[in-house]
């Protein structure tokens, strides 16, 4: 899992290092952040029911990613609303974790280390 946080903690750092844009202009890779924000959403209930004590870390990766990128107005809208998707879609099926909220956790991680990989190769600079 830690390989899961260096491609989370890589992304922060090219987000926060591209280069400034228009206050709301929709960057290349918003749809890419905004299912990644939906995979911490996830993460953060199906952790928390599977009985991982990890409290709001995933809340919290969610919140470095936003301090990182920074967007304003629809695209900061767009991003708190994918995480809280991902989060409430969750929450409406699982009550208990399954063996099935046990797969969709590693799923989770491998496609959010996935978009974290891709992400950085693509738009570090």
């Amino acid at each position: 899992m830690s390989t899961r946080f260096l491609a989370i903690f890589a992304l922060i750092l090219a987000c926060a290092s591209a280069p400034a844009r228009a206050q709301d202009a929709a960057a290349p890779f918003d749809a890419d952040l905004q299912r990644l924000a939906e995979i911490l959403g996830g993460l953060h209930y199906l952790r928390g029911i599977c009985g991982s004590n990890e409290g709001n870390k995933w809340r919290s990766e969610m919140q470095a990613l936003i301090d990182a990128e920074t967007p304003a107005g629809e695209r900061r809208t767009r991003m708190i609303a994918g995480f809280n998707r991902g989060y409430n879609g969750f929450q409406q099926t699982y009550r208990s974790c399954t063996p099935a909220a046990t797969v969709a956790i590693r799923r989770y991680i491998e496609e959010g280390s996935k978009i974290s990989r891709d992400l950085t190769a693509r738009y570090a600079n």
